[in-house]
């Protein structure tokens, strides 16, 4: 008998979260850090960079759009699936959302998480924030968290798409000659190297970006590119992945490079990261050099983006194949919070505190 896929009942979007208020960045920002040894003058540095944009992140507000499109996209598919909206680090917290859920009858919902990668941050503390809501919310629905997709067609189609129409926008004199930069957020070294399956060779989040990078280049018709890092914030004895794109910046204008298309490849949404450390931070360093700087959108606000939900929610539902460009390993099912494999993405070692 051929297998019937079960039937689910509504999909959550799991996101980082964002303040909303001034009085809410410190709180927000400590949730984020806590237990990472994240000094309180990088803190207090963050705090000001929220505060430059009067103390609201955009990402909840981009993540509520979002889901509006896959309401829209849902029901020209005929998907009956309400959307919920939870977060990990602040309002709508993800218990709260899972309890409405819930209390609205909801028993065996799909997770879409905000993240195409793998490794610990990108992948599996998701799966950690399922558990603890599971843990909290007695007789919660079963959640089943969706895959990674940094290399699904639509992805990589919106991203390539995006760097097409930045390019143009610089002038006509160094368009050609512009550098292509795909940024992504940097992380520990450490945990870079426990990305994937235990007895895989790690480096899965680094080598899934480096891959949509050469992917998204080579949709866009880009011969040669390269790829940083940006927004770090552990103390700066941990090492993390480098080059970071203001020093970069430094470094092409170095080699003469007068024009620069900067791709935030890792990036769903404009949030802060997104505004401060590209669109402030760099384009403020490639003014004082005396470069060209645009920045590409990110693909979450490309008409795509809700098909590619609604790709892998019907993966799940109807058993439509997964489409898929790239050959790296590819994980991020996980039910109630189980993990994708075994000891995968092992969260990085906290550093040590200093004795008093």
């Amino acid at each position: 008998m051929a297998n019937t896929p079960e039937p689910y009942d509504a999909l959550l979007l799991l996101s980082f979260g964002g303040p909303e208020r001034p009085e809410d960045v410190r709180p927000f920002l400590e949730n984020v850090t806590r237990g990472r040894g994240v000094p309180p003058e990088r803190l207090d540095e963050v705090v000001q960079h929220y505060l430059h944009f009067g103390g609201v992140s955009p990402i909840n507000a981009l993540n509520r759009d979002l889901i509006t499109r896959i309401d829209t996209e849902f029901a020209a598919a005929g998907i009956t699936l309400p959307v919920y909206f939870g977060n990990r680090n602040w309002h709508p917290m993800i218990e709260d959302t899972v309890a409405a859920m819930r209390d609205d009858g909801v028993a065996n919902a799909l997770v879409f998480p905000t993240s195409a990668w793998g490794g610990y941050s990108g992948c599996r503390q998701y799966h950690e924030d399922i558990a603890r809501a599971r843990a909290t919310v007695p007789d919660g629905p079963t959640l089943t968290k969706l895959r990674q997709f940094y290399d699904h067609p639509l992805f990589v189609g919106a991203v390539a798409d995006a760097l097409r129409v930045a390019r143009a926008e610089l002038p006509a004199e160094v368009r050609d000659t512009a550098r292509v930069v795909f940024t992504a957020h940097s992380i520990p070294l450490s945990a870079d190297r426990t990305g994937g399956p235990a007895d895989g060779d790690g480096h899965l989040y680094s080598r899934q970006v480096a891959e949509a990078a050469r992917l998204v280049a080579a949709a866009a018709g880009v011969a040669d590119h390269d790829l940083v890092w940006q927004s770090r914030s552990g103390p700066p004895q941990v090492p993390w992945l480098e080059p970071d794109i203001v020093d970069h910046l430094d470094a092409l204008h170095a080699r003469g490079v007068t024009a620069v298309v900067v791709v935030p490849v890792g990036f769903v949404s404009d949030h802060l990261e997104v505004v401060w450390d590209l669109d402030t931070e760099a384009e403020q360093k490639a003014d004082e050099l005396g470069m060209a700087f645009v920045r590409a959108a990110t693909a979450g606000a490309d008409a795509r983006f809700p098909q590619l939900v609604r790709a892998l929610v019907e993966e799940v539902t109807v058993g439509r194949e997964a489409e898929r460009l790239g050959t790296e390993p590819l994980f991020g099912v996980g039910r109630n919070g189980t993990l994708c494999a075994v000891e995968c993405c092992r969260p990085p070692a906290r550093p040590s505190r200093p004795a008093r």
